[in-house]
């Protein structure tokens, strides 16, 4: 099993951004946690990180067919990229949607994902603990052969 970890835009600043928000770990340390989690499932994860929309597009196109499953960040572009929302439906795989704060207690303009409606769920507010539980239920999705 082989699933695609996707972070987006400002995330390579975790540890670094605002800690009462995203916690003190940066993207790296996540990342490690998630290999170890992902070894214990015997699931092969690919990382990616990037501030560009375009470039987490072609990401996914390019990955698409050879992924059983996502697990995605998408940072401020939760709330506005039809485009990323597209070639994440267009994937035709399960996709968890993942937000370290608990979007829905912050500012109303956050509280709208637009990849939600395609997702086959959405972790928000757990702390960096939200790959890890979107990793675990990915899994058994995938295993289950649902994602809706």
């Amino acid at each position: 099993m082989k699933v695609l970890i996707i972070n987006g835009p400002n995330l390579n600043m975790l540890g670094k951004r605002d800690q009462s928000l995203y916690g003190h770990a940066s993207l790296e340390e996540i990342q490690k946690s998630i290999q170890v989690k992902a070894e214990s499932l015997s699931v092969d994860v690919v990382f990616f990180q990037s501030n560009s929309e375009g470039e987490l597009i072609d990401f996914i196109q390019s990955y698409h067919s050879l992924v059983d499953g996502v697990i995605i960040n998408p940072g401020a572009l939760t709330h506005y990229s039809i485009a990323l929302r597209d070639a994440l439906e267009d994937a035709a795989v399960p996709v968890i949607e993942v937000h370290i704060s608990n979007i829905y207690a912050r500012e109303v303009w956050r509280h709208y994902s637009v990849i939600a409606p395609i997702a086959a769920g959405q972790i928000s507010g757990l702390g960096t603990m939200g790959y890890l539980v979107g990793l675990d239920c990915l899994v058994s999705l995938i295993h289950e052969g649902s994602h809706k």
